[in-house]
């Protein structure tokens, strides 16, 4: 499913993976009762047959599968695709009234799992909206934390080399700041005094240069950056 995709701009895009014809029509008819999205079935009767299909087109939304097959079954079909890197949201559509095996399927990323018998209770197609929206969620959330954690990165990284520069600073000034101290001590002329007093305020300067440098709150310029463009992209969205 694309993430720029928004719900009701386009059918949803289902393949169906179950070796009972009839029961594919029952799937058939409670998609198409429920009238705030269109589907496009695509059913194929085994797992080998839905993964040659994938391998053709990999485009669509989300999988409806049982978990019974003569050669295979369920979990063996989501090992595959996530062999595969195929991140499709799976739905289990089983006769198996089975918790173990419903979180078996959970851990391997099926998003939903849901008793044949139970279908006409479940509203199947706001259950299909529901499930691709909340990955569309999650999937945006996700990318925010992505761009958070590098943003800590970059201000960590940028914080240590601040770090490092003040350090780097620090020791030829302490040096110059003895030297000026033992220059003024001298008995010198006014003029000279004069010079020594305005080196010594621009020396102050640069010091105080360093310490704004050094105490900077580097993980709130990063983050205000970041929402800064975040905001672009969604007044431009």
């Amino acid at each position: 499913m694309e993430e720029s995709d928004q719900i009701g701009s386009r059918p949803i895009e289902v393949l169906m993976v179950d070796d009972d014809a009839n029961f594919v029509k029952i799937v058939e008819h409670h998609l198409q009762r429920y009238q705030a999205r269109e589907f496009h079935l695509t059913w194929k009767e085994r797992v080998a047959d839905a993964l040659t299909e994938l391998s053709k087109n990999s485009g669509y939304d989300i999988i409806l599968t049982d978990y019974n097959f003569p050669a295979s079954n369920g979990l063996d079909f989501c090992l595959r695709l996530n062999e595969r890197g195929l991140q499709i949201p799976i739905i289990f559509l089983t006769g198996v009234r089975d918790f173990k095996l419903a979180i078996d399927a959970m851990k391997l990323g099926v998003e939903d799992f849901i008793v044949k018998e139970d279908l006409p209770e479940a509203h199947l197609g706001k259950t299909l909206v529901n499930v691709l929206e909340r990955i569309r969620t999650r999937r945006q959330l996700d990318a925010v934390e992505k761009r958070m954690t590098m943003a800590e990165g970059r201000a960590q990284a940028i914080k240590e080399l601040v770090v490092t520069l003040c350090h780097e600073f620090n020791n030829p000034l302490a040096a110059i700041k003895i030297s000026a101290d033992l220059v003024e001590r001298m008995l010198i002329s006014p003029d000279d005094r004069v010079l020594l007093e305005k080196f010594d305020d621009s020396f102050k300067k640069i010091e105080g240069e360093i310490v704004r440098l050094r105490d900077l709150n580097f993980e709130r310029v990063e983050y205000g950056r970041v929402n800064a463009t975040d905001g672009k992209r969604n007044k431009s969205g």
